[in-house]
């Protein structure tokens, strides 16, 4: 088949890298390729700390993604950072969060072993003063590293070159076309990242006086730390506010980053949905949207890539993602 993408950001080149694989054509359109949520994202692999009561399906759609990833960094030639993650509480009422996420976890059969404050220390000396936490075995990625490989591979056009195509899969972020723009929103993630010579050796996740941050080690020395989170209209922008607050918390977790150099502030939209489920399948004749990924878009552009050839191909849509459910009067 002859395929029109339309976005370059991890989703769309994913998609575009399968079909290519199994041996469509495919044209790629976006003036800057790899810019939006995916520049901003820290790449965290992690369908169970982002569990969340009534999000049992996103739980399975991130485990059959996260199970396709140790192939598909292998693929692209981009390692994985696979010595898990430390969810952790730093005081009282933090720690009752984290307990939250171990009986929801437990609830969904998903591993994860309870850590007391001694535990969290043997495994990340530098930590600051926590109250206890929990070792989970989700990895992460660089996200950067994974769309310059696949950039490699997909060539991109800035402009549409014309010509006639069997399907259109649109794949733009936050922003969709007309006439699909309402079933996606932005929500605005403001991202810093440090150099720092004593950085964690796996992820840090964890609460601050009821304040979330992360924190996401990569092998040259840099920390990505994130991420806020605001519903809002206006363009993505870094705010004071966002960072003030991403460096009180991340200052309690890891004391050592005050001494690390800021090497950039970045804010990007994330794309969410009303269900928070992706939006990954046919609206209309010919055209499949590959949208609505909020906070798993790294998590889930494999098995997304995968869904939409799939779907192309034979005409199998997952139902828990098929964009219909949210258009009036869509028929599946």
């Amino acid at each position: 088949m002859r395929i029109k993408v339309l976005g370059a950001g991890i989703i769309g080149l994913s998609v575009a890298d399968e079909l290519l694989r199994r041996g469509h054509t495919v044209t790629v359109v976006d003036p800057a390729p790899g810019t939006g949520a995916s520049y901003a994202a820290a790449g965290m692999l992690s369908p169970s700390a982002e569990l969340w009561h009534g999000e049992e399906e996103l739980l399975r759609l991130g485990r059959e993604s996260l199970a396709l990833w140790p192939e598909y960094a292998g693929r692209l030639g981009v390692p994985l950072s696979s010595l898990g993650t430390v969810l952790v509480g730093h005081d009282a009422g933090d720690l009752q969060q984290v307990e939250r996420q171990l009986a929801l976890l437990g609830a969904n059969s998903a591993p994860a072993e309870q850590l007391d404050a001694a535990a969290v220390a043997g495994l990340e000396p530098a930590l600051g003063r926590v109250r206890g936490g929990a070792l989970l075995t989700d990895p992460s990625v660089d996200p950067r590293a994974v769309v310059g490989a696949l950039t490699a591979r997909v060539p991109v056009a800035a402009v549409d070159p014309g010509g006639s195509h069997d399907a259109t899969v649109v794949a733009t972020g936050s922003r969709l076309p007309a006439p699909y723009q309402q079933l996606v929103r932005g929500v605005r993630g403001e991202i810093l990242r440090l150099r720092s010579d004593d950085a964690p050796h796996r992820t840090v996740r964890g609460w601050v006086q009821g304040e979330p941050v992360y924190l996401v080690p990569r092998a040259s020395g840099e920390v990505v730390v994130g991420a806020t989170t605001e519903e809002h209209d206006d363009p993505p922008v870094v705010t004071a506010g966002g960072v003030l607050r991403m460096l009180a918390a991340v200052r309690a977790l890891w004391p050592a980053l005050e001494r690390a150099e800021l090497v950039e502030a970045t804010a990007r939209d994330r794309p969410g949905t009303p269900d928070n489920l992706p939006l990954v399948g046919p609206v209309a004749d010919g055209v499949v949207l590959a949208a609505g990924h909020y906070r798993h878009g790294v998590l889930l552009a494999p098995l997304t890539a995968r869904l939409v050839a799939d779907h192309l191909e034979t005409g199998a849509v997952d139902e828990a993602v098929d964009p219909r459910r949210l258009t009036p009067g869509g028929e599946r």
